[in-house]
This record gives structure tokens, sequence and C-alpha cells, in this order.
């Protein structure tokens, strides 16, 4: 083998590991805050039927309306499920690359 396919070996098995803590930080945040968007945009647009759709989260989401009060109440839920969703994408993700790495 010659030196540039023993480095594209080399480079092939090395992944770089994902900080899980970090992920779920910043998936929080993108979610937390476009579910907070989300409601206050339709708050300040106003209209008639204010949120009909965005207002079926109250099913899921206790406590969630669409009001200001409620957007505050989506702030949390999204930045707790984001932070969920963005940990366990991290976890998997590193485990999925050290099972690699063993091979």
């Amino acid at each position: 083998m010659t030196k540039i396919d023993d480095e594209s070996m080399e480079l092939s098995r090395v992944t770089a590991r994902i900080q899980a803590t970090a992920l779920a930080i910043v998936c929080g945040l993108i979610g937390g805050l476009g579910l907070f968007g989300m409601t206050a945009w339709l708050l300040i647009r106003g209209g008639p039927n204010v949120g009909a759709h965005l207002s079926l989260l109250g099913n899921y989401l206790i406590g969630y309306s669409v009001t200001w009060f409620g957007s505050f109440i989506g702030l949390l839920y999204g930045f707790v499920i984001g932070g969920l969703i963005g940990w366990s994408i991290g976890k998997i993700y590193n485990q999925v690359a050290h099972l690699r790495r063993q091979r």
C-alpha cells in the first residue's frame, strides 16, 4: 500500500466525538426559542382565530396555549424536549462511532 492509501484508511477510522451535553443545550435552545417565537408571532399578528393549529399542542404539553403566558410555558417545553432529542442523538452517535472504531 502506498502512503496515501494508509492515510485514507486511517482517516476513515477516525471519527469525531460529539459533546452530547453541548448538543442538548443547542437543540434545547432551538426548540424552546422556536416554539416561543412561533407563538409570539401569532399573537403579534393577531386575527379572528389566532393559532388554531398551534393550540393543538396543548393536548400534549400541559399548560401550553397560544397566549403570552403559554409562550413561556412553550419555551420551557421546547427546551426540555429539544434537549432530550439532542442529548439522545449525541449519545447514539458516540456509541455507533465507538463500535465502528473497535472494528
